[in-house]
Parts: C-alpha cells; structure tokens; sequence
C-alpha cells in the first residue's frame, strides 16, 4: 500500500498534538504484532552475524554500513519459506521492522572498534582488555539511545525530517510485504547470487588454505596486478606501483560497497587517489619527507591534507546550514503557533520520559567511573563528556535527518580539540572523551535513522526502544571477539596493509599532533593541512552553490588520502558498473533494469555479506595456523 505522509504544508501548520493524533488516527497499527519472540531471535542472530561486515569494512575503509536492508530481505525471505513448508506463517511488516531495529543496532554498536579504542591502543601500546571493551561500547550504545528517543519527538514526529536511508528502508518494508512475496523473492535470490560469489572468490584468494588442502593451484593472486609483476615492474618516478598501493584486489567486496554509493563520491575519490598517490607520494618519497613505502608509511604523511579538507568541508557546510545554533534552541522552545501546553497523545506507546530522564544520568555515572578505572580519565574530564555529548547529538541528528551523513568524524575532531585545551600531552585522555562525544552522537543518530521506517509504517516506538537495546547487546557479543581473535592482541598489526584501519589512524594522528604541537609536524604536512582545509572549504562551497551539481565531493576526496589506492578504485568500479547500466538502458520497464539495476543496493550487500563473512573467517584460520 501507500505509505501515508503529512504534506509540507501540513509539516509547518500543524502542531506537534495534530501531527501525533493524525499518525495515530492513519497510520498506527496498534494491533499488528510487533516486537514477538521470533523477531527478537531473528534479530538478535542476523545483527550479531552482519555486525562482522561492518567490522570487516571498518577495518579496511573507516566506515560503517547499515545492515538493515540485508537483515529485512533475508528475514523476509527465511519465514516465506518455512511458511511455504507450513512451519508457522509470514512475519507482519512489523515484526520484520522489529527485527531491524534489533539488526541494524548491533551493527552500528561496533564503530568504536574502527576509531577510538584502537586508536587508544595504538597511543598507549596497551591492549584494552576485551571485556572492558565490551561493556564500554555497550554502555555508550545505550546512552546514544537514551539520547535519541527524546530527539524522536522533536526531529521524527514534529519536523518529519527524512533521514534519507531510513525512509528507503521502510519503502522496502513495504514493497515486501505488499508485492505477494515474488519482489521479495527475486531480492532474495540476488542477494543470495552476490553472497556466494564474494564469498566463494575470498576462498580462491586465501593461497595458504587452498595449499593446505592440496588445491594451490585454484588460487587467485590477491591482486590482479601480480600477474604483470611476474614479467615487468609498472613504476611512478622510479617507484614500484604496487609499493604505492596502485593495484586492483582480486576481491570483489569493495566493488559492492562502491554499488552502494553515488558515483559522484567514487569519482571523488579516485581522482583524491590519484592526486595522493600517483602525485604527491612519489615526489615526497623521492624528496625523503616520506620515509619508506607501502600504505602505512604514505598515509602518515597523506592523511594531513586528506583529514584537514574532510574537516573543514563537514564542519563549513555544517555550520551553512543555518541549524548548528538554532537547532539547540529550538528544542528547548515551541514554534508561536503552538499553545504553552500540549497534551501527548502518544504518552500510552512511546517510551516514557522518565527511561531517558534517569537513564542519561545513571549511565553517565557509569561512563565516568570506567573511564577513570579502565582508561585513567579524571572524574571532572569524563563528566565534562556528557553534556557536551547532548550538544553535539542534537548537530549530528540534525544533519543525518537531512542528509544521511553523520559528521562523526568533524565532530570527533572537535571534542579532540576541545580536550587537547583541558587536558594537554594526554593523548589517552583526548581519544576516550572524543570517543564518549563521538560514538554517543552517531549511536543517536544511527538510531533515528531506524526508528524513521517504525514511524512510517505504524510500528509502536516503545517497541523500537526495547528492539535497540537487544541489538546493542547482541552484536558487541560477537563483533568484540572476532575483532581481537583477529589481530591476536598484536596492536603493530593495526595500520598494515593487512589491518588498515585508516579510522583509527586518523584518530591517533590527530591526538599525537595535538599532544606535540602542530609544529611537530613536517613543513609539507603543515602546508598540506592548510591547503585541504581551504580546499575542502572551497569545493563545499561550490558543491552548494551549484546545489550538487559540482563535480567534486570534498569529504570523498579527502577520504581517499587516508585509503589504500586499489579501495578507491574497487569503489569506483562498482558503482561505474550500475551507473553505465542505468545510462545505457534507462527505460525502466525493460527487464535489465526492474531486475538488475534496480536491485543495486541489494547485490551489493550481497556481496559485502558473503565477502566480509567469510574473509573474516579465512583471516582467523590464517592466523592461527
């Protein structure tokens, strides 16, 4: 059916009571089951299994991807089969919505293992026990919730901002269950075809397994460029290409990342890797000002320039916007056409007040004490974390409702910044209260970003809340000791080829900098600092003047001086491919595109499912061999 929507004219005349009793009126379904046993389980299980390929991406890029639309088509398409076998019948729109909120929480409950906390460990050459890892992600992922639901009122029922891949979600809900199965099946399928082909691809790649089972000679070269090397070295001013990470991986993983992405952002970020390493690495190589070659070495000098225009970029169109100040204080006034005192007419089915009204404190409390006992934080500094992280929150919701991206990272710099003044040359200090600011606020926003498909399709909010706390639990269980089986407590792993991690390089880099002084840094790097940082201001600015239209996306441009070279290729690759189909057969009843090209979004987690999947579990088998 028809998802029911206010009109904009509605959106700014109405106040909030009218806005809640015409949702509950129209769009409520109150008497559909919801969060039940078996969308809990399933939720549970399918989060805690897809929270590998956000760890899996984190690691390679940086980034964290919503498993939501995954979770939704396998759930859909696990109970039409064992509907079809009569084992018990089809999961409602809401119980499979129930089950994503669970899903999609326990993905995004794993970012701090890709920035702060190896970052931290990095600084400290400490390892953080796991289970103090655990319950530190699991208490800032609560605290984001706790954070957002009262957000919830204001940003989802009274503005109806979009956030942009929660309302694609909720219309692939329902496309789903309104479409008699046959668009959920052929989702399925495809989605199934790009999991095993990824996953079947990572097995050729693995040498050491296939010698082990005496089929070496089935094994793909990790690179496709290993083949050339056999007969001639490719070189950029006398420099090996592949010493530049100028190759093509034989995976195809990031290919299906790129299918998620515009091909505005892929393009910016090869030309980035271009610029990074066809140009200014080789001369600063030769010049001595980077010492050695490979992805590490380049990107201790890269990641200046590329952090300064990510930074800048974010926080100018941030700060354009118009909302940094006034969305703080519209959330403490009402709008003129609104009486002093509005009844709340959902009171009976959102979560109540008092959860967030005693919650926030008492797991703040909490959060002060492990920072001072696991990280050695004095008591006033982790304090001052927690209202700085409401302010930052509400900045990051509001630029996720509006354009799906979270500032996380401008906003992390801030807090580095803030605490590079009250606690100087503590680098731990500086990266777990960035962490505190920066994970709560992208929890919170994240978590909005899924409560929107409830609030599109009916769902009862407080079942939302329930459903996100099962979430975080869940995926932190298996996500945590995958990450630390995996590099086997041997932090010099981090920032290889092998274990990138250009989040948490980044991280570290910036708190090592502002522990020293920016004079520390070579005069290159300050010159490169200072040119990203105009130019990310520069290209933001053409971006929004020609609204979009501008060819360049600095935050990607940036991003691509602190990726290896063959990622942002493998990018672009794969959103090329879909671009080049649309373009070339854009009638859109033709059967190439309702079939293929129109299911991008979901081959591609296909084939990020299958491919993180098992190259998790081929990585782990190496290293204990």
């Amino acid at each position: 059916m028809a998802i029911k929507q206010l009109t904009d004219e509605q959106i700014r005349e109405w106040t909030l009571e009218q806005k809640d009793r015409w949702w509950l009126e129209n769009v409520y379904r109150g008497d559909m089951r919801q969060l039940t046993i078996r969308s809990a389980i399933t939720g549970a299980l399918l989060g805690s299994v897809l929270s590998l390929t956000n760890l899996y991406i984190g690691i390679q890029t940086g980034w964290t991807l919503g498993v939501g639309i995954t979770s939704v088509i396998l759930s859909f398409a696990t109970f039409k089969v064992l509907s079809s076998l009569k084992v018990g019948d089809e999961m409602t729109v809401l119980e499979n919505n129930a089950m994503q909120s669970i899903a999609t929480s326990a993905g995004y409950m794993t970012s701090p293992l890709m920035a702060s906390l190896p970052a931290y460990m990095m600084v400290t050459g400490k390892v953080i026990p796991m289970w103090h890892a655990y319950w530190w992600m699991v208490v800032l992922g609560l605290l984001g919730a706790l954070f957002a639901f009262p957000l919830k009122k204001r940003y989802i029922n009274d503005e109806q901002l979009p956030f942009p891949e929660g309302y694609a979600a909720g219309v692939v809900l329902d496309n789903l269950h309104e479409s008699g199965g046959a668009e959920g099946v052929l989702k399925a399928k495809l989605l199934g075809v790009g999991a095993l082909a990824a996953a079947f691809i990572e097995f050729l790649r693995t040498e050491t397994i296939l010698a082990k089972m005496g089929i070496k000679f089935l094994a793909l070269p990790a690179h496709w460029d290993d083949i050339i090397y056999k007969f001639a070295t490719p070189q950029i001013a006398g420099i090996p290409m592949k010493d530049l990470t100028i190759q093509m991986d034989s995976s195809i993983v990031m290919m299906g990342t790129g299918m998620l992405m515009s091909i505005r952002s892929t393009l910016s970020m090869l030309l980035g890797g271009i610029v990074c390493y066809f140009i200014l690495a080789p001369m600063m190589i030769n010049q001595g000002v980077i010492v050695g070659t490979g992805f590490k070495n380049i990107t201790m000098w890269a990641l200046w320039g590329g952090a300064a225009m990510m930074t800048t970029a974010s926080l100018f169109s941030f700060l354009m916007s118009g909302n940094t100040i006034s969305s703080i204080l519209e959330l403490f006034k009402t709008k003129k056409n609104k009486k002093a005192k509005q009844k709340d007419v959902l009171e009976h089915i959102e979560l109540p007040k008092m959860v967030s009204y005693i919650g926030v404190p008492l797991l703040s409390v909490v959060i002060v004490l492990m920072g001072h006992a696991w990280f050695d934080i004095d008591y006033w500094l982790a304090a001052f974390a927690v209202p700085f992280v409401f302010v930052l929150s509400i900045m990051a919701v509001k630029s996720t409702g509006l354009t799906a991206i979270t500032p996380g990272g401008a906003l992390g710099k801030i807090t580095q910044v803030t605490y590079s003044v009250l606690a100087p040359g503590n680098m731990g200090t500086n990266l777990i209260s960035a962490g505190i600011t920066s994970e709560v606020s992208l929890s919170a926003s994240n978590l909005l970003m899924d409560i929107k498909p409830a609030y599109m399709l009916g769902g009862k909010p407080r079942h939302q809340a329930i459903g996100h706390a099962i979430g975080i639990f869940c995926g932190g269980l298996v996500a945590v000791p995958v990450f630390y089986t995996m590099f086997g407590g041997d932090i010099s792993v981090f920032s290889t080829d092998k274990f990138p991690m250009p989040g948490a390089t980044v991280w570290k880099a910036v708190a090592d900098v502002l522990a020293n002084g920016l004079g520390s840094l070579h005069p290159t790097s300050q010159m490169a600092v200072a040119v990203g940082g105009l130019l990310g201001i520069v290209f933001e600015y053409a971006g929004m003047k020609t609204k979009g239209r501008f060819p360049i996306s600095p935050v990607a441009f940036g991003i691509a001086f602190v990726l290896p070279f063959h990622t942002s290729l493998e990018f672009f690759v794969g959103s090329l491919i879909f671009w080049l189909l649309a373009k070339k057969h854009e009638d859109k009843r033709s059967w190439l595109y309702q079939k293929i090209t129109e299911n991008k979004e979901t081959i591609g987690a296909g084939i990020i499912a299958g491919g993180s999947l098992v190259g998790i579990a081929l990585l782990i088998a190496e290293t204990s061999m």
